[in-house]
This record gives structure tokens, sequence and C-alpha cells, in this order.
């Protein structure tokens, strides 16, 4: 009596799956090896501190959002202030600095402050345009309900989709 087998002898033969589990094997260490490797220099300099980073492009940060909506507004509203602060070079006190929020419904998730050559979900995206007014002029942020918040230049600056009154 002959033993069948489950699957053809030429597919299954012993030494075939043999060849093809240690292949499977190899190609497994060699993608395993590759995983966290270095793609590029070791002593790379991230691009906000390159000796031309133009440091005024990227200010702007996240907050934890808070419980509500008012929340997460008085925690942006403190990291703009400080933001705005800093940037006029330590002409002016966070606190002294005067403060216009307006509610905005953003038109993708630039904020209304989209950076050339780069591509945004388009999606309405919620949240506040705040203008800090102190020794250094006026200066425009951008914020979603989220927590992000943004410095818009005049430059990239496009209107919201939909405003409502001062909230602050």
């Amino acid at each position: 009596m002959k033993r069948r087998l489950p699957f053809p002898p030429s597919i299954g033969s012993r030494a075939t799956r043999s060849r093809g589990l240690v292949a499977l094997l190899a190609c497994a260490a060699l993608s395993s090896a590759c995983v966290g490797a270095p793609t590029g220099p070791t002593d790379a300099v991230p691009a906000q501190q390159a000796e031309n980073a133009r440091r005024d492009v990227n200010r702007g940060g996240l907050v934890p959002p808070g419980a509500n909506d008012a929340d997460t507004l008085a925690a942006i509203v403190e990291a703009v202030r400080t933001d705005a602060a800093r940037a006029a070079g330590g002409r002016a006190e966070p606190k002294t600095l005067a403060i216009d929020v307006a509610e905005a419904t953003w038109g993708d998730s630039s904020l209304g402050c989209p950076q050339p050559g780069l591509m945004y979900l388009q999606a309405l995206v919620p949240g506040w345009r705040i203008v800090v007014r102190g020794a250094g002029g006026a200066q425009v942020y951008h914020a979603s309900r989220r927590g992000q918040w943004l410095w818009c230049p005049a430059e990239r600056a496009q209107p919201p989709r939909g405003a409502g009154p001062v909230t602050h």
C-alpha cells in the first residue's frame, strides 16, 4: 500500500521544501537587518537647526486639547503669547501683549497657512484666528480646536472659510 501525500511530490518534495524554507528565512533575516538602519549620515542636523534654516517660518506647536474648547483655547493663547514675546526679541512681556481671537473654519489641514510645495488634507478644520499686538507690531496665528497652532506670515495667509465673533 502506497502512502498518499497531501500534495504532488514534484512540488512538495523534502528537498524543495527545505530550499524554500531556507530562502524564506534568508529574506526575513535580510529585511529585518534593514529595519531601523540609518539611511543617511549619522551626524545629520534637524532642519530647524541647520545654518540656513529660516527660524521664523516654522513657529508653531501643539498643546494638549483641554476638556472643552475654552480650555484648549486658553492653552493655545498662552503658547502664542510666549512665542510672540520671544519673536519680538525681548521687547515685550507676554502678559502685556493684546490678543484678539476669532473663531474660524479652515479649508484644509494647513490651517489657512500652506507652505509651498506641500499638499494638505482637504477638510473643514474648526479653530481660531489669533492676532497678537505688541511692541513688534501685529502677528497672526492660526489654530485648530485639537490644539495645533502656528504663526502665519502675511504672504502665506489665506482667509478662513467661515469666521465667527471674537471670543477672547
